[in-house]
């Protein structure tokens, strides 16, 4: 069994969903520090050619607080004014439609934190593609908070039983083969690799949301995109 932990980010980029796509079961890594100017609760939209920042406000932000526990500030009135930024920025891409009726149904989900929310972005953009790669939804449920980094993820691996951990690129210097090894359990570490497609201008611009890559391409081809990366 093939398993990724990860903190649930909100539409992230096309890697991510490479990552999801790769596992056969994936971990919301939600009760660790919540750490500002990271992808947890915004991303990269395509605004005039440059990329712009959709951002979901929170309440009382704190790195002192776990994901789970970071409230979103609903009282700004983000949602409309989030959906309208998508509506103008991409309502004449090929594929609109589709693309906007995911975006609308999970701003539109009555969530309160943003753990929640960013998981939901996950789920529906993984519904949308078919993939069959099962969630779980915390990873309070393993009750080893009380262990750090790579400890905690092998004892992740452990309870699940998994035979396989896959993690996104940036953590090779975080995670040893060997300590995996001694577990019987194969660590690999997704490097991305998605071609460019074609946006409103000759220049593509990559690393934006999932949103930008549901916006320009059929669902056959964004499923096709999914298996461009390596595991090294």
């Amino acid at each position: 069994m093939k398993l990724a932990i990860v903190q649930p980010y909100f539409f992230p980029y096309i890697g991510y969903f490479q990552l999801i796509g790769a596992v056969d079961k994936f971990v919301v890594y939600d009760d660790v520090h919540f750490m500002k100017k990271r992808w947890i609760n915004r991303n990269y939209i395509l605004i005039a050619g440059q990329p712009s920042f959709i951002i979901v406000p929170l309440r009382k932000v704190s790195q002192n607080k776990l994901i789970k526990d970071v409230e979103i500030a609903d009282e700004s009135g983000w949602r409309a004014k989030m959906l309208r930024s998508v509506e103008l920025a991409y309502k004449k891409a090929p594929y609109f439609n589709d693309g906007f009726a995911v975006v609308h149904d999970v701003v539109n989900k009555n969530e309160s934190q943003i753990s929640n929310l960013a998981a939901e972005s996950l789920k529906a953009v993984a519904r949308f593609l078919g993939i069959e790669t099962e969630f779980v939804d915390t990873s309070t449920i393993y009750n080893n908070s009380h262990l750090r980094a790579q400890e905690r993820i092998l004892n992740i691996c452990e309870v699940e039983r998994a035979s396989a951990y896959i993690n996104p690129i940036g953590g090779i210097p975080l995670y040893s083969k060997e300590a995996f090894g001694d577990k019987n359990i194969n660590l690999n570490f997704l490097k991305p690799a998605p071609p460019p497609y074609k946006q409103y201008a000759a220049d593509f611009v990559p690393s934006l949301s999932i949103i930008d890559v549901l916006m320009f391409n059929p669902r056959d081809k964004i499923k096709e995109y999914l298996g461009h990366y390596e595991l090294v």
